[in-house]
């Protein structure tokens, strides 16, 4: 058998603990696949007396960084997340010669262009199933798998946090207070679940996919996004009474040459494939001009999906496949693939509109003219009988049929400024 393929693994909190564990207890099944041993020769932590549930050799911890530069070593795994030290591990471990493995879609999302140059210059593979989805392998799909085919449109939940308080929000009534602290108590959302349900998790993962399917470079605060932390529990109420699903999706079209990418709720009808995605995990709707439509889906985070997609990657470095993949794809080498990154405007949706308006005449024929006058038509209303004492707001609710974006925020614009109109509006795009 071949030389061991030598390991630094920089980070073991729980996805580097289950790398750990998935190498040290199964060095023979993974030695039989990837063609040669694959040996964890460092561990690098910050502290090394925390306790560990993976039962580390000793003389593996370490909290020297530069351990990373062991000749014994071939590929530095990153695990620390963030786009600071992180970014400077994955640098140095290109510099001297390491390849790289990373789960970190930010730092990939926010400084590509510079990681994957300094990886060619070095004549070195940067591998990273693991940024995206979890344990579902979208990236080695898009990238091989499908490469056969031009991408034409992602629809996608990304992000497992923001489904399972869907989820709990739609099937068992619960406000999103209380299925964020569910989210929380079980695990699946951090303390501080920001990124999470704020879209920018989200955001990460499409610029992540769009460079692999499109090979445009969008940073992502280049993406626009709307999360679900103001998502209110009557609008889950809503799109169910009209036969839709309520997902976070991270979507991208195709329109010629043009792309555009946006993360945000979107009402999915109860039969559509992604509605029916429950609980924390994830699924990616991918089109190509070839193949049509499949669908990856699989549990999106966690110790055991995220190692396995980790140490898939070490098994095609080992063998060689991922050194040629890297070479073959240009990711981030500023290799047009003919498409350019344009808003959203221009994207043509049907959209869900909520408006709290007073009850009294001629307050439907007011919004209705707004609309006609942006060229958008109506699909159907809902206006449910007031109270009996009557004189407080009631909700509108609204679905148009296909618009263009850019005309429908300039409609709710002037919706919002009607004397009529008690609260802005709540509105989101509405899937096929």
């Amino acid at each position: 058998m071949s030389e061991p393929l030598g390991i630094a693994l920089v980070g073991c909190g729980t996805v580097g603990g289950g790398v750990a564990d998935v190498l040290l207890r199964h060095p023979e099944r993974l030695a039989a696949r990837a063609g040669r041993p694959l040996a964890l020769r460092k561990v690098v932590v910050k502290n090394l007396a925390k306790p560990r549930d993976v039962a580390i050799p000793r003389e593996l911890l370490t909290t020297d960084l530069g351990a990373i530069h062991d000749p014994s070593v071939h590929v530095v795994v990153e695990l620390i997340g963030g786009t600071t030290t992180a970014k400077t591990v994955v640098l140095d471990a290109l510099a001297a010669g390491k390849h790289v493995v990373t789960a970190n879609k930010a730092l990939l999302a926010d400084a590509g262009n510079e990681i994957f140059e300094a990886a060619r210059k070095a004549e070195r593979a940067v591998c990273f199933e693991a940024a995206v989805a979890g344990g579902v392998p979208i990236i080695r799909a898009l990238g091989e798998s499908l490469a056969a085919n031009q991408v034409t449109a992602i629809q996608a939940i990304l992000n497992g946090t923001s489904n399972f308080i869907l989820t709990a929000m739609a099937e068992h009534g619960m406000t999103y207070a209380a299925a964020l602290a569910e989210a929380q108590k079980l695990g699946y959302a951090e303390a501080d679940p920001t990124l999470d349900v704020d879209g920018s998790d989200a955001a990460h993962k499409l610029a992540v996919l769009a460079q692999i399917a499109f090979g445009v470079a969008a940073r992502p605060h280049e993406i626009e996004r709307k999360g679900i932390d103001t998502l209110d529990a009557v609008d889950i109420r809503f799109a169910d009474e009209l036969g839709y699903t309520i997902k976070l999706l991270a979507e991208a079209w195709t329109d010629g040459a043009a792309v555009a990418l946006h993360v945000a709720p979107v009402l999915l009808r109860h039969t559509d494939l992604l509605a029916q995605v429950r609980g924390a995990y994830n699924a990616v709707l991918v089109h190509g001009d070839v193949v049509g439509e499949t669908l990856y889906q699989g549990p999106g985070a966690g110790r055991g999906p995220t190692a396995s997609s980790v140490v898939a990657d070490l098994i095609d470095l080992a063998v060689g496949r991922a050194q040629r993949t890297f070479a073959a794809a240009h990711l981030w080498s500023g290799m047009s693939k003919g498409f350019t990154v344009e808003p959203t405007e221009r994207v043509r949706s049907r959209f869900y509109l909520r408006l709290l308006v007073a009850d009294k005449p001629g307050v439907l024929a007011d919004v209705t003219r707004i609309l006609a006058d942006e060229q958008i038509s109506l699909s159907s209303v809902v206006q449910h009988e007031a109270a009996e004492d009557g004189g407080g707001p009631v909700p509108l609710v609204i679905v148009t049929h296909y618009a263009e974006t850019g005309r429908f925020k300039a409609a709710i614009a002037q919706i919002n400024a009607l004397a009529s109109v008690a609260a802005p509006a709540v509105f989101f795009s509405v899937g096929d």
